[in-house]
């Protein structure tokens, strides 16, 4: 198991932060599009190779994010039609995501058998999640979905307060 921790800046212009491991040692590098249209994200390894991409669909009546690793669609996260309260879905092939996705405390399965489980920190000064990796091979993508969840909420709250 990989004990990994995401810690964004509360004022961060460009949006960019890192992903560090139980060290402290930077593990990821999470850099959004700033004024760029699509919204983008992406997460470089170490080493500076993109290992995924988080982007948000352009013209959708419902807002629609796609996440890719290693250059292939895994999943998509979209919003429902709801009248009351948001609601969202998360589709892939192989990856589900069961618990509290919207305040951050879920895991996240391949084909039935739990490969991460994120939480969020409480009390700190930005949002700051842990995130536990069991199978390594998914570790950007785990990441990537931490990412993405974060940015539609992010993005969700933005458009409440307009």
């Amino acid at each position: 198991m990989k004990q990994l921790y995401i810690k964004q800046k509360v004022f961060s212009i460009g949006e960019k932060f890192t992903v560090k491991d139980e060290r402290e040692q930077d593990v990821y590098y999470v850099e959004g599009s700033f004024m760029r249209i699509p919204k983008t994200f992406s997460i470089m390894n170490a080493g500076g190779r993109e290992v995924a991409q988080i982007t948000k669909k352009v013209f959708s009546f419902l807002p629609k994010f796609f996440v890719e690793a290693d250059g292939r669609e895994v999943l998509t996260i979209k919003k429902e039609l709801s009248f009351f309260k948001a609601r969202y879905s998360i589709d892939s092939a192989d990856i589900e995501v069961h618990g509290n996705w919207w305040d951050m405390d879920f895991q996240v399965l391949q084909r039935g058998a739990v490969v991460g489980e994120v939480s969020k920190k409480w009390f700190t000064w930005g949002d700051s999640y842990s995130v536990q990796v069991w199978n390594e091979e998914l570790e950007a993508i785990i990441i990537a979905i931490v990412v993405a969840i974060d940015c539609v909420k992010s993005d969700e709250a933005s458009s409440s307060n307009q």
